[in-house]
């Protein structure tokens, strides 16, 4: 019979060391190959093993997922910045990276998923390769290649605009140029049958309008931008839906200061059923608390009443997404939002609190 004291026992301290030394190697390995694929992607790459392929078995994937599970995921931002004129600015003036890669990765694969339909050509491959190129001036370099190949590419213009453009009036320029190329290109497509470039071109359409209405909201014509928003949110692809159109125009309804018009939009998107966020909570709390201010002086039973409406609003805000408050409290320091934010989180949080801090400063009393 295999007697195992005797067998560790004859064991020889070469031994104890020689496992020691190979343990070490292959945990520097592991740790090598761990950094250096975060520094690439901007995650854990243990992490999304341990999650995708070793969490359904440890969980017992019978269970049935939460019911907050759907909106506990990443969103693209619909309020981000553009990478150029905005974006840029923080590498201008403090050498600092905006954007991790893992949030410009997520954004490399929703474009190359918007704009790519397989149509063969010489400018589609140069914007295939400039969707998927990770440094800027590889990504502007391969747009001006497809431009000086069609100089009617509305995807070369549109990348331009978003990432080469050093002020909002230029990238407001190069989106108008863009505009046009993008309706006459879909309309083409559209009358020659050819669905998938239809599909390419309506997106390209829908992103070239949107970045050029959230210009015209940084410069301050509100009028302009409201009306863009309001034609997006309801001619906009089905495919281009998590953007969340609704929350732009809830943004600059804000800045007009058309409150019942905030409340319309809450109300049909309620009657929708589109995922709750912050915006729509704290918008809704934000309306609350401005009734209960403007109910002070209607007598003690309706100013309970608004208060108390206000402060079960609020609730559900804060149980929805409790790190708005700290933002909208100036507890913590704002940063540029990034690219994507996950719901319920943070990042969403930060995002949220960017654009909409100076909302809950006008309202007199919300921020008690």
């Amino acid at each position: 019979m295999w007697d195992s004291s005797a067998f560790l026992g004859a064991l020889t301290p070469k031994f104890y060391v020689a496992l020691t030394g190979t343990s070490s190697l292959i945990s520097g390995l592991i740790l090598i190959f761990e950094w250096w694929y975060f520094r690439k992607y901007g995650t854990s790459f243990i992490e999304q093993v341990s999650l995708t392929h070793l969490g359904p078995w440890l969980g017992g994937g019978g269970a049935a997922p939460e019911p907050d599970a759907a909106e506990c995921k990443v969103w693209r931002n619909p309020l981000s910045l553009l990478r150029g004129a905005e974006y840029g600015r923080l590498w201008s003036a403090a050498r600092r990276a905006p954007l991790t890669y893992y949030d410009m990765n997520l954004s490399a694969q929703e474009h190359q998923a918007w704009f790519g339909c397989g149509a063969e050509g010489p400018a589609e491959e140069a914007m295939a390769r400039a969707w998927r190129e990770r440094e800027p001036g590889a990504r502007v370099a391969a747009a001006r290649a497809a431009l000086a190949l069609r100089s009617d590419c509305a995807a070369a213009l549109l990348l331009l605009a978003e990432e080469d453009a050093p002020t909002v009036h230029e990238a407001e320029r190069v989106l108008r140029r863009a505009w046009r190329a993008a309706e006459q290109a879909w309309r083409a497509s559209a009358a020659a049958g050819a669905a998938a470039e239809a599909r390419r071109d309506a997106a390209v359409l829908a992103h070239v309008k949107r970045r050029a209405a959230m210009c015209a909201r940084r410069l301050g014509r509100l009028r302009d931008a409201a009306r863009l928003f309001r034609e997006l949110a309801r001619d906009a692809p089905p495919a281009l839906h998590a953007l969340a159109l609704h929350e732009n125009l809830i943004e600059v309804l804000l800045e007009q200061k058309a409150y019942a018009d905030v409340q319309a939009v809450l109300a049909r998107y309620d009657d929708v059923g589109l995922p709750r966020s912050a915006c729509v909570s704290y918008t809704a709390a934000l309306l609350r608390a401005r009734a209960a201010a403007a109910a002070a002086a209607a007598g003690p039973a309706a100013r309970q009443a608004a208060e108390l409406a206000a402060l079960d609003a609020m609730r559900r805000a804060i149980d929805f997404n409790p790190h708005v408050p700290e933002y909208l409290l100036e507890l913590r320091p704002l940063t540029l939002p990034p690219e994507h934010v996950l719901r319920r989180g943070d990042s969403e949080a930060l995002a949220y609190a960017f654009f909409h801090l100076r909302h809950w400063r006008a309202c007199c009393g919300a921020l008690r």
